[in-house]
């Protein structure tokens, strides 16, 4: 970067000496082509006062014509008498009655040696000209007339090619108004500023810029030709900023750009080796810790930069707390599940006691009624046993499958009653559905009841059919177990322990109990409840879990 700007200060200076040469160049090549052409000019007078003497005679229009056709820019050479007469000349000379009157004609008369105009009062040449005139003298040195040459404007405009020019540069002819004799490109010549003629007279010469007709800035430099009357006018491109560069592109511009260039390369070329391939390694195996892949190590970092092999240490270290934590957590969450399927196990264990002891309770008691209501008791610990039972079982220590439960439930209570009564057909219709012991306790009870009930009044003496179904649909889920045996008229309403229960464990699932008349004649139970759904926390537990074990 530092020779990158260094090659920036460069260019800006060289471009400011540059215009600052130019504008030099520009203002000394239009002085030396005002030099030129008054030379030229001299060099007429010169040539006039010698054809003077010999300017009269026969062979006067032959002659004028040779020193016309040798010397280049001559126009015509004219010999005019005191009074204004064509007396020989080289070409033809148009007709003017008031020569005679003219001023530079007049000025000769009176005594100026030379005369130079661009306003002769007629127009000598075909092309824009000016006349330069000597005083003819007879053999007293009285006036006796004029020898005038016409010299052509263009013949006095330094040519587009002269090398001491610019390159590229434009001439003109400018009158002392502001307008354009002879160019040698219209496009490349605006309108002249306001004080040009006043700033090239006082100076010798006047520099400035401006825009050419194409909108291109260029530099024009102005002085005068003859006089005040006729200024030479030069143009050249202006300098671009970065032109000097065409002139010494090598230790210019292209120098700190390629040093600057390689630089870069070389900047780049040791970041991606020592920093940025690391990098990319280093973020692949994170990538895999991320995926739980902790096995993997950073070898190849070995080779690495110390900054990286530190780095890539830190990483390991890092995968190796993580190992180490996730294995404690691991081995603390399996002791932790030991625990809960012991507590399920030892509770089920004490709730099979108490219904043992319930059953020899029951054995020795005479009262039906309290054989009944004993009988009530040790069913319903049955199947909160039954719950504990599946709790340590089954996979997940919160969760308990409700299709085998049911079976298992339905069976133990049709089988402790078919030893000492009639034969009862089951059929069961379990969607299938994942719950947690809280809802699984009161939807068990109520199915405790319900069956209960039909063995009592269903079944008592003649068994049946008893139809469990349980569906999802949507948000609720549906309960119903159904016998087909003949319900009196007064069993939907009456109002009993079970009843109570059944609407009480129906209030726990947040839902509603039903006894309805089914078109076998029997009853059925209904429960309705909104269906469970996992916990959020339980789920975010449960991915958890996953990824550690991931």
């Amino acid at each position: 970067m530092p020779l990158l700007l260094l090659g920036a200060l460069q260019s800006a200076i060289a471009f400011r000496r540059e215009a600052t040469t130019l504008k030099a160049n520009l203002g000394a090549a239009a002085e030396r082509s005002a030099s030129t052409a008054r030379a030229r000019l001299e060099a007429a007078d010169i040539l006039l006062e010698t054809l003077a003497p010999n300017s009269v005679g026969l062979e006067c229009p032959q002659r004028l014509a040779e020193v016309a056709r040798r010397i280049p820019g001559y126009e015509n050479l004219i010999r005019f008498d005191r009074v204004g007469r064509v007396s020989c000349a080289a070409h033809d000379v148009p007709e003017d009655t008031q020569r005679f009157s003219r001023s530079w004609f007049q000025r000769l008369a009176g005594g100026d040696d030379l005369v130079i105009t661009r306003d002769p009062g007629a127009s000598y040449a075909d092309q824009p000209a000016l006349l330069a005139a000597v005083r003819a003298r007879d053999q007293n040195e009285a006036f006796d007339g004029a020898l005038v040459a016409v010299i052509s404007l263009s013949s006095l405009q330094p040519p587009a090619s002269d090398p001491a020019l610019p390159p590229k540069a434009e001439v003109a002819l400018a009158d002392n108004s502001g307008h354009y004799i002879g160019l040698t490109d219209l496009q490349a010549f605006p309108d002249l500023p306001p004080d040009w003629r006043a700033h090239a007279t006082a100076g010798g010469s006047y520099v400035w810029s401006a825009d050419d007709r194409r909108g291109q800035t260029r530099i024009y430099s102005a002085a005068p030709l003859i006089g005040h009357d006729v200024f030479v006018v030069l143009s050249a491109e202006s300098p671009g900023l970065f032109s000097w560069a065409r002139l010494n592109p090598l230790t210019g511009l292209a120098f700190p750009l390629l040093t600057f260039v390689m630089a870069l390369a070389a900047v780049a070329v040791v970041t991606d080796r020592v920093v940025l391939r690391w990098i990319a390694y280093l973020q692949r195996i994170a990538e895999l810790y991320a995926r739980g892949r902790f096995g993997v190590r950073p070898i190849q970092a070995e080779q690495a930069p110390p900054e990286i092999r530190d780095l890539a240490r830190t990483l390991e270290s890092m995968a190796d707390g993580i190992v180490g934590r996730d294995l404690s957590l691991r081995e603390t969450l399996a002791q932790k599940d030991a625990l809960m399927r012991e507590i399920h196990h030892r509770v089920k264990n004490n709730l099979q006691v108490i219904s043992s002891l319930l059953n020899m309770q029951q054995r020795s008691l005479s009262d039906p009624a309290a054989r009944a209501a004993m009988s009530d008791t040790r069913q319903r610990i049955t199947a909160l046993a039954l719950i504990y039972r599946a709790l340590y079982q089954g996979p997940d220590l919160k969760r308990v499958d409700l299709r085998p439960f049911l079976e298992e439930l339905t069976a133990q209570l049709i089988a402790g009653e078919m030893l000492h009564g009639p034969q009862v057909e089951t059929e069961l219709a379990v969607d299938a559905l994942v719950i947690d012991p809280d809802r699984l306790a009161p939807l068990a009870l109520f199915a405790v009841e319900a069956i209960t009930n039909a063995q009592k009044h269903a079944f008592a003496r003649r068994g049946g059919k008893l139809t469990v179904n349980f569906r999802v649909e949507g948000e609720e889920a549906w309960l119903e177990i159904s016998d087909d045996g003949a319900a009196a008229e007064g069993a939907l309403s009456a109002a009993g322990v079970g009843r109570t229960l059944m609407t009480a464990f129906a209030r726990q699932l947040r839902g509603r109990a039903e006894l309805v008349r089914n078109a076998c004649g029997g009853v059925t139970a209904r429960l309705i409840f909104p269906t469970p759904a996992a916990a959020p926390e339980e789920n975010s537990q449960a991915a958890g879990g996953n990824s550690a074990a991931a």
